[in-house]
């Protein structure tokens, strides 16, 4: 049985959480996914809290996601957002925080282009922080959605294998994805070009394999991450059409493997590189259910962190 409460009070990566934090979140979240299924998808339990949603990154999806939740949790929500030219490091992420939670926020959503933003911000302000991902860094809310989604189809984490497969070396969803299907007692391997795989991932517990066909063989769920490029400050290879030939996954390499694995993406995909279409849209593939599954794992972090506050 999960603990009652969560260990922590913001949510700045795995690394900060533990076992018993991960399974009262996903206790949680089914419960908020049974909510979001019914005719009436909104609950009162984040009535009185105010959140605010600030992005000095573009995002979508995450940003939608975060929104949805909180709203299905009948919060107050603002939106702020940042282009990053505009923000350097240190005071002036502070000054900006500071003049939202002059306006009474109990809630910080930050996504920001330096590794540590969150960590540095839950140092010098009140409210709580919730890292909706720190550049190269950590992304703990994709994790525990993905680690969710596997839960869900296959009954269990422990003991299955994980394949991520793609640019590890820009990757904050890799790196919390690791940390997050290592506490649930999965085992995990990266695969990808020499290039993208950071030269040390082996000190953290992960296989490494640069061939694609076998780390598929070998896994139970493959993970596609999708080529960071504007996270790329080198080439990494010579080309997109010659990594989709190497890493791209196709419905002809699916349907050849020993057994049927699942297959999941962080998105927003690049149809045609990490992932064919055929393969995007077929049944081995859970990439919508991750993304349903991601509104009711950050109802059950945002819930969490403010019956705490």
């Amino acid at each position: 049985m999960a603990a009652e409460k969560l260990s922590t009070r913001h949510l700045l990566g795995i690394k900060d959480i533990n076992r018993n934090d991960i399974e009262l979140i996903f206790e949680t979240a089914d419960n908020f996914k049974e909510v979001i299924n019914r005719p009436i998808k909104r609950v009162p339990s984040l009535r009185d809290i105010t959140i605010a949603n600030i992005f000095f990154e573009n995002s979508t999806r995450t940003k939608l996601s975060f929104e949805l939740a909180e709203k299905r949790l009948s919060a107050d929500v603002v939106n702020f957002a940042a282009s990053s030219s505009s923000v350097s490091k240190g005071e002036t992420l502070i000054d900006t925080v500071n003049n939202i939670l002059s306006m009474k926020v109990d809630m910080v959503v930050m996504r920001h282009p330096y590794a540590g933003a969150g960590q540095f911000l839950s140092k010098h302000v009140k409210a709580q922080i919730v890292n909706a991902g720190d550049g190269a860094h950590e992304h703990p809310t994709q994790a525990l959605l993905d680690a969710f989604s596997i839960r869900q189809k296959l009954g269990d984490v422990a003991g299955k294998k994980v394949v991520i497969v793609g640019d590890i070396l820009h990757s904050r969803v890799a790196i919390s994805n690791i940390l997050c299907l290592q506490r649930l007692g999965a085992e995990v391997m990266v695969c990808g070009p020499t290039t993208l795989i950071p030269k040390h991932i082996h000190q953290l517990g992960v296989k490494v394999e640069h061939n694609l066909i076998k780390a598929l063989n070998w896994c139970d769920v493959a993970n596609m991450l999708r080529i960071q490029l504007e996270r790329q400050d080198i080439k990494y290879f010579p080309s997109l059409r010659e990594y989709a030939m190497m890493y791209g996954l196709n419905k002809q390499i699916l349907d050849n493997l020993d057994k049927e694995i699942i297959v999941m993406h962080p998105g927003p995909i690049n149809r045609g590189v990490e992932i064919t279409s055929d393969v995007a849209d077929s049944k081995q593939s859970i990439i919508l259910e991750q993304v349903e599954n991601g509104v009711a794992v950050r109802m059950a972090v945002l819930y969490l962190l403010a019956s705490q506050g």
